[in-house]
């Protein structure tokens, strides 16, 4: 019970610190920095799949990591060719 006590907590604070950071970050630079967090969610959709076959629970939150992570890698990588789109000539 401790170890989900303490997964709980990091989740929680992981949370507060990516509010803030965000709120800090520049407009001009958000879409820069999604750019960037598209390959830490490839790493996680990596992990997720490893994790998956293990066990019920593994399945299930595997599953979900799986499913948040592909939309946080296709979402940033439209975003950006949006905006990369914007600095072409026409």
């Amino acid at each position: 019970m401790e170890v989900y006590a303490l997964l709980g907590f990091v989740l929680i604070l992981s949370i507060y610190l990516g509010l803030e950071l965000i709120s800090k970050v520049p407009s001009t630079l958000h879409t820069p920095l999604m750019s960037g967090a598209n390959a830490i969610s490839g790493v996680a959709l990596v992990g997720a799949i490893v994790l998956g076959g293990e066990g019920e629970l593994q399945n299930i939150l595997a599953f979900l990591a799986v499913m948040f992570a592909s939309i946080n890698v296709f979402g940033g990588y439209l975003v950006t060719n949006r905006m990369l789109k914007m600095f072409k000539k026409k």
